[in-house]
């Protein structure tokens, strides 16, 4: 993962990153979080940062996920995007209830490539929670990490 022209070191990109996609903050809770540990950024940086960088970590955990089994299901996802709700095919692996949950506390997304990206780290961090990366770390943020390097 390139980081070249960003203004924060690579760990301060990753960890908001990782906030955003494991827990169920706002980009503005995110935004002080980081604050709170001495990093001021703003909430739009941090949503440009999961737009960009979500797929490269989704693309690296896909090349290193444990096989689960030979059955998939599709599942239909609606999200809210500029207040209608779109149609999003969602791959999942077995707990889909978490996912839809999270998408259910938010206000919506403004564009659906942002909500197809964020859905997507979403679940990538909820598979690595579920051990279902190879050779995982000691811990999700740091297993998160290592899909980086």
């Amino acid at each position: 993962m390139n980081t070249k022209g960003h203004c924060f070191p690579k760990a301060i990109i990753l960890q908001a990153v990782y906030f955003k996609l494991r827990f169920s903050l706002s980009y503005r809770d995110v935004e002080e979080l980081m604050s709170i540990r001495g990093v001021k950024v703003d909430h739009a940086t941090i949503q440009r940062w999961v737009f960009k960088f979500t797929p490269l970590v989704e693309q690296q955990f896909r090349k290193r996920k444990k096989s689960v089994g030979k059955r998939w299901r599709m599942d239909e996802t609606y999200v809210k995007v500029k207040g209608q709700c779109k149609y999003l095919n969602n791959i999942v692996e077995q707990d889909h209830r978490m996912i839809k949950w999270r998408i259910m506390l938010g206000l919506g997304f403004k564009e659906f490539e942002s909500a197809k990206r964020t859905i997507s780290g979403i679940e990538v961090v909820r598979m690595i929670k579920k051990n279902q990366l190879l050779n995982p770390e000691n811990s999700t943020y740091k297993s998160f990490i290592s899909l980086t390097s």
